[in-house]
């Protein structure tokens, strides 16, 4: 009997699937705890929840739940190319901004071609060159964050994708937008350059930069982000993508039809007008990044200064404080995976969470 699975193509065969933040439900399960007493930190949702204006959204569109969605997305293309004063052409919708880093390795990424990104950047830029078939590029970081000259310099001629996350996960570090800029005028037209801005709502007001407005300058430049993290919809999976009209052609050719379901489209142009809920939530992701690192300087813990909704803190034997913390009913985030051995990532949480965490974390460390 022919074994299909050794059919399969070789690079399709080595990917190690991506391993999600544990569940609640699961960590329940495993250790008899009661779910509602465990606080999770490690998936970076927003603590705060959906906007109100979200989930009115959600509710209204409950009985439309038999009608398939709108397959070309119109009034969520529409809102946001308002929102970001963008043609509705550059527009790519996806189910989760992943969904559109992938229809970018989809198009562009290849047996025979490669593709450029940093040491400790989001696990999804391998996955999706490795299922292309593609040859990852990995360029050291420096001190955690993308080296961008270093990433420019290693592009060669079968280079056609370069992927940025900015602020980069899990690191949460930040390259300024003048080096960014640079980065695009240097590498040569034929490489698509990835902007993964999945945090850029969390961002101090001296940091953001409209880069949107860069796409009429680098046509081979795409921009990615999510309705995930600022906007509270982490469960609906809607993100997209602006690229230069061409692009998104190719990348909507491959798109899965009704990738982003109705619930998830109406959400999240409401998302989008409650500008009031995004700022709270900035708010309190500030407020509890300042609780954190207190008390990591307090306790004597290195951290990487972060600007996402997360921070790395190094604890030494991570796995074993990680499991220490699961028993203590906390869930955070192991990055070994990154090559951040002996660090966790944890989400900011609401101020009663993060205090619980950091009671467990003092815990975990001296057992």
């Amino acid at each position: 009997m022919i074994d299909a699975c050794e059919l399969s193509p070789s690079y399709i065969r080595g990917i190690a699937a991506y391993q999600p933040g544990k569940p609640t439900s699961e960590l329940a399960r495993e250790m008899g705890l009661d779910e509602a007493s465990i606080v999770k930190l490690a998936s970076n949702e927003n603590p705060l929840g959906a906007s109100p204006r979200a989930r009115a959204a959600v509710e209204k569109e409950l009985s439309e739940l038999a009608r398939y969605p709108d397959g070309g997305g119109f009034a969520l293309k529409q809102a946001l190319a308002a929102h970001h004063r963008v043609e509705e052409s550059r527009i790519v919708l996806g189910s989760g901004s992943n969904d559109v880093l992938e229809l970018v390795a989809h198009v562009f990424l290849a047996p025979g071609a490669s593709a450029v990104y940093a040491q400790h950047a989001f696990a999804v830029y391998l996955l999706a060159t490795q299922m292309a078939g593609a040859h990852s590029i990995v360029v050291p970081a420096r001190d955690f964050a993308h080296d961008l000259p270093a990433m420019a310099g290693a592009v060669r001629e079968d280079t056609r994708v370069l992927w940025i996350a900015n602020p980069n996960n899990p690191t949460g570090t930040f390259a300024p937008a003048e080096a960014v800029r640079a980065l695009l005028a240097r590498v040569p037209r034929r490489v698509i350059v990835v902007l993964d801005e999945a945090y850029n709502e969390y961002l101090p007001d001296a940091l953001r930069v409209d880069t949107m407005r860069w796409l009429e300058d680098f046509p081979n430049l795409v921009i990615t982000r999510t309705f995930s993290k600022a906007y509270g919809l982490a469960a609906l999976r809607v993100g997209f993508a602006l690229a230069h009209p061409d692009v998104a052609d190719l990348m909507n050719r491959v798109r899965m039809p009704f990738n982003v379901n109705s619930v998830a489209q109406a959400a999240a142009v409401k998302a989008l007008e409650d500008k009031a809920f995004v700022a709270r939530s900035r708010e309190a992701n500030d407020a509890g990044m300042r609780q954190l690192t207190a008390a990591f300087r307090g306790i004597g813990l290195d951290y990487i200064a972060s600007l996402g909704n997360f921070v790395s803190v190094r604890v030494g034997a991570a796995g074993a404080v990680y499991q220490r913390l699961l028993k203590q009913g906390v869930i955070v985030r192991p990055v070994a995976g990154y090559g951040m051995p002996e660090h966790l990532r944890v989400t900011i949480g609401l101020e009663s969470e993060n205090a619980r965490f950091l009671a467990a974390l003092r815990t975990a460390l001296h057992a």
